[in-house]
């Protein structure tokens, strides 16, 4: 498996999953009419890296991101959900 399916499937079969849970549970929060000022503005953020995780599966399909960037790209992805398993 070359270094851009790797990253293609840890989007797809994770990152995406996790974004699109994470928003449900935010919809729900919102609809049950116990949001803050702060929920509104996190569905706002998740939205959009769910937009740009999408944009970059796109890049990866059309062959646009090199090796080094999918490495970092993936180093990236990894320290995120390490600091939100802290928190």
């Amino acid at each position: 498996m070359t270094i851009q399916e790797e990253l293609e499937k840890l989007i797809k079969d994770e990152v995406l999953l996790e974004i699109e849970d994470y928003i449900d549970e935010l919809f729900e929060i919102i609809a049950s009419k116990k949001e803050d000022e702060n929920t509104k503005e996190e569905l706002i953020q998740m939205q959009e890296m769910k937009k740009d995780f999408e944009e970059m599966l796109t890049d990866l399909q059309n062959g646009e991101i090199d090796d080094e960037e999918c490495k970092e790209i993936i180093d990236e992805i990894n320290e995120m959900r390490r600091e939100d398993l802290e928190d």
